[in-house]
């Protein structure tokens, strides 16, 4: 480190910083144990551990406990407070900032209160980048779960930077959040915009300019075939990181692995070619050469006169329903496609694709959002990058 840093507990930092413990800039809490025989009093609504994920709280769907006067004086969040996971991930957080009137939490939490002034996000901020790299390690109790006990969370040692300098830390993430937010926000419009062009294009409910006529209901024979893909498919101890060749099987990503087995490639037909398996209902359809992974993994393509990307889109929009173990084949077969002339289905397939471009697009910005975030805050976090 240049000159102006010292060596700490906490790490590298500047000398204007001050080195302390979460026990010392925080009351730590844990909340009310459930206990359904010694629990009595009104019912009121708490936050669990799963409740509580990275910068969110989740208030969908809260249970409640019957809590005592004393109780309620005790557990009662107040906005501001800092919520940190004890066990499961340890470290996970968040700040509640009170979407709801009243609320307590479980003991499955920590709730951080500042005693000197501390900046609750600047606190987040940090317990992220803990977490990350793995410095709670030495002060959690691991068992069949791993937890984080109370007295050993206090003793672990923290940066104090200036106050004004925390404001200013605080600041800039929290710029960062809302671009973060926002791109969430487009996303889930954007997908809500894809989702109701399905609906109505891929049933014909809206035409696109220009096509006309009656669409045709087909059995499945006359509309797609199933490929033999098992010289292709290798086991999933061959998946890797990285590799030459691609791996697509079940799982929900598109690519699911990497592999160097060039020799059992699977040379994608033009017009792509459709994947399920027999033990998942997810449907992709896939336009590059790529490794079959796992078995059970199903390839189909469209018959002549069809587009393969057309019957993907209605397989993704329908839904391929659970049948069991091993029959979504036997299922898929006795299925009838209702489709216009093929024209109209590569039209179709095109307005759609050009939406999930768009999609992947933002997705993209938005995990490159998340990375500068995460690099932002190792630079603040240490001082490395001064903001007063």
């Amino acid at each position: 480190m240049r000159l102006g840093y010292r060596q700490t507990e906490a790490g590298w930092i500047p000398d204007q910083w001050e080195v302390s413990t979460v026990g010392h800039e925080f009351e730590v809490k844990l909340g009310k144990m459930l206990d359904a025989e010694r629990n009595v009093g009104v019912p009121k609504p708490y936050l669990g551990n799963k409740a509580v994920q990275w910068d969110r709280i989740d208030i969908s769907a809260l249970p409640t406990v019957p809590l005592s006067r004393a109780d309620i004086e005790k557990y009662r969040l107040q906005e501001g407070d800092l919520l940190v996971c004890e066990g499961g991930e340890v470290g996970r957080c968040a700040i509640w900032d009170a979407p709801i009137d009243e609320c307590y939490y479980q003991k499955a939490l920590h709730r951080l209160r500042p005693l000197r002034g501390f900046n609750p996000q600047v606190m987040a901020a940090l317990l992220r980048r803990w977490s990350d790299g793995g410095l709670l390690a030495n002060y959690v109790t691991q068992t069949s779960i791993a937890h984080l006990p109370r007295e050993k969370f206090m003793e672990v040692p923290m940066p104090v930077p200036p106050a004004a300098e925390q404001r200013a830390i605080a600041a800039a993430l929290s710029d960062m959040d809302s671009l973060l937010a926002g791109l969430d926000r487009l996303i889930a419009k954007k997908r809500d915009l894809k989702q109701a062009a399905m609906q109505q294009l891929l049933t014909g409910q809206i035409r696109l300019p220009g096509f006309q006529g009656e669409w045709e209901v087909k059995p499945f024979a006359d509309v797609l075939s199933r490929v033999n893909a098992k010289a292709h498919q290798i086991q999933t101890i061959d998946y890797q990181s990285n590799g030459r060749y691609p791996v697509v099987d079940q799982g929900k990503k598109a690519i699911v692995g990497f592999s160097d087995k060039g020799e059992q490639r699977f040379f994608c037909p033009r017009g792509g070619v459709i994947v399920f398996g027999d033990h998942t209902c997810i449907v992709k359809f896939i336009e590059f050469d790529f490794l079959v992974g796992a078995d059970g993994t199903q390839l189909l393509v469209g018959k002549d006169g069809q587009c393969t990307r057309f019957h993907a889109l209605q397989l993704q929009y329908q839904g391929v329903e659970p049948t069991g173990y091993n029959r979504h084949f036997k299922f898929l077969k006795e299925r009838e496609f209702a489709a216009p002339q093929v024209q109209e289905q590569s039209a179709i397939a095109a307005v759609l694709a050009d939406m999930d471009a768009e999609l992947t697009a933002l997705e993209a910005r938005r995990d490159k959002t998340r990375a500068l975030k995460l690099g932002m805050m190792q630079e603040l976090l240490t001082g490395r990058i001064r903001l007063a």
